[in-house]
């Protein structure tokens, strides 16, 4: 398998078949061999149901995408240790492609830039979508200006040079990934502070690590899982934690 797209999901059963359909568009053309591996937290509203019969999942939990042969549609439904940052670490773990792909599934992360920053591992260790370098950005301006000078405040705080450290739209080389396996328990729990504390491992061990532009457009359907100021102070919480504590669950 050369490319695996883990995508977590809570409550979104009108966004993730058209998500899926739309990687598919992206990465039919390129040849890779891939698959779409879905992790449900159990969501009440019916999103595991959704993708099971829209693509024949049987009971291993795997699927085909119709017109690619080359595709692999997998579901996980998680019933236990509910949370973002776990239901990617899981997902990570389960997915079988030499390249890892993590992105959010209310198309706010463009799937037409899976193509270019799975082809640009070949000379990065980490490639982020990021919405702070040139061409990159939100719809939503008062969330991406609060959004930058959070990134500020990062950058101050351990010293990197990451623009955009809560972006979690990633590409990742499975050896890499699995170079830091023994902190895993320390970077993912919580919410999207994960990415964080995943930023800051690979930036402290010298990684080669590249920010693409990424343009997020606002939520297609549903309302998003998460209040600004909730996640603001949770972050903080995280960010302070880390900088006391170091990588520690």
């Amino acid at each position: 398998m050369d490319v695996s797209v883990v995508l977590p999901t809570y409550n979104e059963r009108d966004n993730i078949c058209d998500l899926i359909d739309a990687i598919r568009r992206e990465l039919a053309p390129t040849g890779y061999t891939y698959e779409v591996l879905v992790v449900d937290d159990s969501s009440p509203d019916g999103t595991a149901e959704v993708v099971r019969q829209r693509y024949n999942i049987d009971a291993h939990g795997a699927g085909r995408l119709p017109g690619d042969d080359h595709a692999t549609v997998r579901l996980m439904v998680r019933t236990q240790d509910k949370g973002l940052a776990k239901s990617i670490r899981d997902g990570l773990i389960l997915a079988q492609g030499r390249t890892l792909v993590v992105m959010d599934t209310d198309f706010n992360h463009d799937p037409a830039m899976i193509p270019q920053m799975v082809d640009l591992l070949r000379y990065y260790d980490l490639v982020i979508g990021s919405r702070f370098v040139m061409r990159g950005g939100m719809e939503d301006r008062l969330r991406y200006h609060f959004s930058q000078l959070y990134n500020v405040f990062i950058r101050a705080l351990f010293q990197t040079q990451i623009q955009d450290n809560l972006s979690g739209y990633f590409a990742i080389r499975r050896e890499r990934l699995y170079a830091l396996a023994p902190l895993f328990p320390a970077i993912f729990y919580g919410y999207g502070d994960y990415f964080i504390r995943l930023l800051l491992a690979a930036w402290r061990q010298d990684w080669k690590i590249l920010e693409v532009p990424v343009f997020y457009i606002l939520r297609r359907h549903g309302a998003s899982k998460t209040g600004f100021w909730s996640i603001f102070q949770q972050y903080t919480e995280a960010v302070l934690r880390l900088r006391l504590f170091g990588l520690r669950a």
